[in-house]
């Protein structure tokens, strides 16, 4: 379920004085509730998921295809870790990396988080809200998950995306994959948090349980 970008921007959280350059491309709500110590949990299925296996063809294929051309006109893999930066700077900076924006209490807090196969590199992590970044040719992105207290010691979480585009290409693929991204991968990746949350979230609660 889409959030409206505007309740995320409501909320205290450290990602808007990081990243105040950037776009908030869109909010997502997992099908992922808990209390409030259950954030750990949903970190952990989350760097352990894999876009390139997901049970929907149709999102496998989109997801083999981006690597492809990736690999066609360097536009750099996304199933290929290769660290952030790739000799990219962030658009319109002199800054590789996000993480020369963090005050010290934020620095070095979510080492324990790899993606593995993935290209995102962990940012980092307070008790409710987790950041990595992901760089390439054609945009420098942030994936930031929050644990968002829903009132009676419920949580729920979601997922901002945001996005600093390398110039017109840039604009024009992120234009061009959205529908894809709204249709097809979030879709097939809600099943799959829904099913991995099912198997090893916590037991007693379920979406229906949190306000929406």
């Amino acid at each position: 379920m889409r959030i409206p970008n505007a309740e995320h921007k409501s909320r205290p959280w450290r990602i808007h004085a990081i990243v105040p350059d950037f776009t908030l491309e869109d909010v997502w709500a997992l099908p992922a509730v808990g209390c409030a110590e259950d954030f750990q949990t949903v970190l952990e299925l989350m760097t352990s998921s894999d876009p390139a296996n997901l049970e929907s063809r149709a999102a496998r294929f989109l997801w083999n295809l981006r690597d492809r051309l990736g690999e066609w006109f360097d536009l750099g893999r996304i199933s290929t870790r290769a660290g952030v930066g790739g000799g990219f700077t962030i658009p319109g900076t002199a800054e590789n990396s996000l993480a020369e924006r963090l005050p010290d209490d934020l620095r070095g807090s979510a080492t324990e988080f790899d993606w593995g196969t993935l290209p995102f590199v962990s940012l980092y992590r307070t008790a409710d809200e987790y950041a990595a970044e992901i760089s390439n040719r054609t945009v420098h992105g942030v994936m930031h998950l929050n644990w968002t207290d829903r009132g009676e010691g419920c949580y729920r979480a979601q997922m901002a995306v945001y996005v600093k585009p390398r110039g017109l290409f840039g604009k024009g693929y992120m234009a061009l994959i959205k529908p894809f991204r709204y249709w097809i991968v979030y879709p097939a990746l809600m099943r799959t948090i829904e099913r991995m949350w099912t198997r090893r979230g916590p037991k007693g609660m379920s979406s229906r349980d949190c306000a929406t």
